[in-house]
């Protein structure tokens, strides 16, 4: 879970890793095929329009939504088993020796259980969830609504986006439907089932409070996706269910939520999470871009900061290059520590999030314009954006 945030939560991750350049691979495995994430009878059963054009919501649209959606939402139970750093002082036999039966016994590696949501998206057995519910595990279980249980085959996870893909044997399960996330508007209802501490089957509703919520704001630094930010309760074990609109469609996934605080709990569009999944299905993995630069946005209160924390005397206006990954894209292009960009392919940049946006909409191997200043002089620099190195041995 996120914890609260502080100005240096503005310096991005140091590999400035983008949804977008890799989403295209696979893309069509699901959408052409008849057992889609999009698959199902689109019936609105929360809402009607009247004869003058009005949309009426049913006084008990949230009951009409569980009783639609509610079968296609699991639980999940993972185990890891993590190993054991036993101090060296305790494999020595005299210790043994001296001690006798009443010898520590240490184990050499421990299990840990853990617990989420998620929610099926085809009827052959595919489900969606959060990344750090399942990644790790050595043995996953899927709990449907009934009560039925099934071992789960975890097909992929992307931690940078907190989206994974589980596979059950089973047949002719009930599906969720996406709605077009990017048509979110703040103060729509929202809807969240899932399964907070332990509790089965949990029903919360509230609204969507803001939409376009970046990482930095929302402290997650190794998520790059901009979130749905609802006040619906959200717990932990809520992580991976999913979010729903009025009509019973998937919105979002539920993934975090803002300690010490009330009333914000954030979602992964569905949109994202979609194509995510695509490339999970296909693939095994989602592919990322990447130019390898650590940033931060230039404000008043931020320039004494810079100073002191990294030595750059700033007096200009936009984003500073705070540190380059040896041998990334960035650095082999020429791009160093103190440039501070003002434009990207000639648009004006002035936050982070613009540079984010920009790259979200690059491919792998294309290029950018960057307009940098150095030393009080312009130029301009391009940069074929690479793609992201894929994390070793990564537990989260």
């Amino acid at each position: 879970m996120t914890k609260t945030l502080s100005w240096t939560k503005t310096i991005s991750s140091v590999l400035l890793v983008l949804l977008g350049g890799g989403i295209a691979l696979g893309g069509n495995y699901l959408i052409n095929s008849p057992k889609s994430l999009t698959n199902g009878d689109k019936t609105n059963v929360a809402a009607t329009t009247t004869t003058s054009g009005v949309i009426a919501i049913s006084q008990n649209y949230v009951s009409d939504v569980v009783n639609q959606v509610g079968n296609t939402v699991v639980r999940i139970d993972a185990v890891r088993k993590m190993a054991t750093n036993v101090p060296s002082t305790f494999n020595d036999p005299s210790l043994k020796q001296f001690f006798g039966s009443q010898a520590p016994n240490i184990p050499s590696e421990q299990t840990q259980k853990g617990m989420g949501s998620g929610f099926v998206v085809s009827s052959d057995g595919l489900i969606l969830t959060n990344a750090h519910v399942v990644e790790g595990s050595d043995r996953v279980t899927v709990t449907l609504k009934n009560g039925q249980t099934y071992q789960g085959r975890v097909m992929g996870t992307d931690s940078l986006t907190d989206v994974a893909v589980i596979k059950i044997e089973a047949n002719s399960l009930p599906a969720v439907i996406f709605a077009d996330s990017d048509q979110l508007q703040p103060g729509e209802s929202a809807i969240a089932i899932g399964n907070p501490l332990g509790l089965d089957n949990t029903v919360t509703t509230g609204i969507v409070s803001a939409t376009g919520r970046t990482s930095a704001q929302v402290g997650v630094a190794d998520n790059r996706v901009s979130f749905i930010q609802t006040d619906a309760a959200i717990n932990p074990g809520n992580s991976g269910g999913p979010l729903l609109n009025a009509q019973g469609e998937v919105i979002g996934i539920n993934t975090a939520i803002m300690q010490n605080a009330q009333g914000l709990g954030f979602a992964i569009p569905g949109n994202a999470a979609k194509d995510i999944a695509e490339e999970l299905i296909a693939t095994g993995k989602a592919d990322h871009p990447f130019l390898g630069i650590q940033m931060a946005q230039i404000i008043p209160e931020s320039k004494q900061e810079l100073k002191t924390l990294k030595n750059l005397q700033i007096d200009l206006e936009g984003i500073v290059i705070v540190g380059v990954v040896p041998n990334s894209p960035a650095d082999r292009a020429g791009i160093k520590s103190g440039d501070v960009i003002q434009a990207i392919d000639k648009q004006k940049i002035t936050t982070v999030t613009q540079v984010q946006q920009a790259v979200e909409k690059i491919n792998i191997g294309e290029k950018l314009n960057l307009g940098l200043i150095r030393n009080d002089r312009q130029l301009d620099l391009v940069v074929k954006v690479g793609l992201l190195p894929q994390p070793k041995n990564f537990n989260r």
